[in-house]
């Protein structure tokens, strides 16, 4: 059926919010592969006999794929077709799953990490891209980004609860084998229920935008992920980041004059879009970082066992969902994004500032469930419109690369978040050892309160990133909220080829 999407409920699909979940599902297990295998690292290192060195590449392999390939994956979905390469993504992911969780050595899980993360990184984009391209009118969009918004904020800390479940009860091999039936579910879904526009088969793939944009992410992702072991003035590590910063202005110098770009300037040079993409990372610098310290600070501070690790995250799960299915899609419609996005950082900001109140005895109830609650709320508000102002007003044979920046905002903030603030906090410790060698209260609670004091550290900065992610939000994002009744913006012929 060929019509222009007018919001009008008579032309959509009667099964578009089932296709819908298949959409999320997909997502969340994208999203929630980011940290799930964090709280069954211990283990695997145990069974694979990795090195302390080498146990982060289990982490960053995927990160790596992911925040790499996201924008040929964008492309590919725009020229393939939607359906297809996430379909494709989703087979894909599932057998590299399979083969990390059937691993008998470090290497063979490290490559089945970098493989789930480069099957993410053509899932993802057209993932997001199909939920455009499905939801027109401007209400019904606002119910769906809320959704996938709330997924796409909460997966990460889902992924803990998940994590610490499987590893407990099961084994740390089920926290990857476990995306095979998800998988499975996925594929028969999409089969049945999604619909797309057939790809475009005339245009061609801008190689030299692939090497050029790909290599300049995997090597700002990769110098941001060498930082946290070797030191920022580490000559590998500048030499990463030099090359990144050199490929990527090479890069965008080369969009201006290709004749089919992969990432086309006009998308990147809106005001609005240009400001989510920025509100984005660093509001994620900020959520990857508070993962991070509070995995170790519930685990290795107050001892807590990896089941009540992950529960401990459900606070912030609970929050987000309710910041952005309950307030976010309610007010999309009626305020402008930047009075979501604005005021959900200063939640989320006021959240951190009350967690670098937390010592080595700090109690859960009082300490750490407010800041939770506080930043769940503030992210949830804030993810919501991001994605969906993001993403509106685009050409259909653009949605594809628009939602793969998105992810790509998203992916390498998550990397510059951890990397940073990690090495801020480490830094921190150290300088807290060193000052109090002296003290009489004995070297091991010295230690316990040196990490403490580095994760408190950290945080304030991480509080910072946030503000700054408001004031960005409040000043760059000026689009105003969709009127109700016409499309959201997307209202272009389906016949487009």
């Amino acid at each position: 059926m060929s019509v222009t999407p007018t919001g009008d409920h008579a032309n959509a699909d009667p099964r578009r919010w089932w296709g819908l979940v298949i959409i999320a599902l997909a997502q969340l297990m994208v999203v929630l592969d980011a940290t799930i295998v964090n709280i069954a690292l211990p283990s695997a290192q145990r069974d694979l006999d990795m090195s302390d060195g080498n146990r982060q590449w289990v982490i960053t392999a995927y990160t790596l794929a992911f925040g790499g390939l996201l924008l040929l994956g964008g492309r590919i979905a725009d020229l393939v077709g939607r359906k297809r390469t996430f379909i494709i993504g989703l087979i894909g992911f599932a057998a590299a799953s399979a083969l990390g969780g059937a691993a008998t050595t470090a290497g063979m899980l490290f490559g089945a990490r970098a493989l789930q993360g480069a099957f993410a990184a053509v899932l993802a984009p057209s993932a997001l891209s199909l939920l455009t391209t499905t939801f027109t009118d401007p209400k019904e969009r606002g119910k769906a980004f809320g959704i996938y918004g709330a997924l796409a904020g909460s997966g990460a800390a889902i992924g803990f609860i998940v994590g610490g479940l499987l590893t407990e009860y099961l084994d740390w091999r089920w926290c990857l084998y476990v995306n095979v039936p998800i998988a499975v579910i996925a594929v028969i879904g999409a089969l049945a229920l999604l619909h797309d526009r057939p790809g475009h088969a005339g245009a061609r793939l801008d190689v030299p935008g692939v090497l050029l944009g790909c290599g300049g992410l995997v090597a700002i992702v990769y110098g941001f992920s060498e930082a946290q072991p070797r030191g920022w003035t580490d000559a590998v590590v500048l030499t990463l980041l030099a090359a990144g910063v050199v490929l990527l202005t090479t890069f965008v110098w080369w969009q201006t004059r290709a004749a089919q770009p992969l990432l086309p300037l006009h998308i990147i040079k809106d005001r609005n879009r240009a400001g989510c993409f920025l509100t984005m990372a660093l509001a994620v610098i900020g959520m990857f970082g508070l993962f991070l310290f509070m995995t170790y600070y519930l685990q290795v501070i107050l001892g807590y066992s990896p089941v009540k690790t992950g529960l401990a995250f459900l606070p912030l799960t609970a929050s987000i969902i309710t910041g952005s299915t309950q307030i976010s899609a309610r007010l999309i419609n009626r305020v402008p994004p930047r009075m979501l996005m604005v005021p959900g950082m200063i939640l989320a900001s006021a959240g951190m500032v009350l967690l670098t109140r937390m010592t080595a005895d700090s109690e859960y109830a009082t300490d750490i469930l407010p800041a939770l609650i506080l930043m769940g709320l503030g992210m949830g508000l804030t993810f919501m419109p991001v994605f969906s102002t993001a993403t509106a007003g685009v050409a259909p044979q653009d949605a594809g690369v628009t939602s793969a920046t998105v992810n790509t905002s998203q992916q390498v903030g998550g990397s510059i978040g951890t990397a940073l603030l990690n090495t801020i906090a480490t830094t921190s410790s150290t300088a807290y050892v060193t000052a109090h060698l002296t003290d009489p209260g004995g070297r091991a609670r010295i230690a316990r309160e040196a990490v403490v004091h580095g994760y408190t550290v950290a945080i304030w900065w991480a509080a910072g990133i946030m503000l700054l992610a408001g004031l960005i939000a409040g000043l760059m994002v000026t689009t105003k909220p969709p009127k109700q009744g016409a499309p959201a913006e997307a209202a272009v012929p389906e016949s487009v080829a």
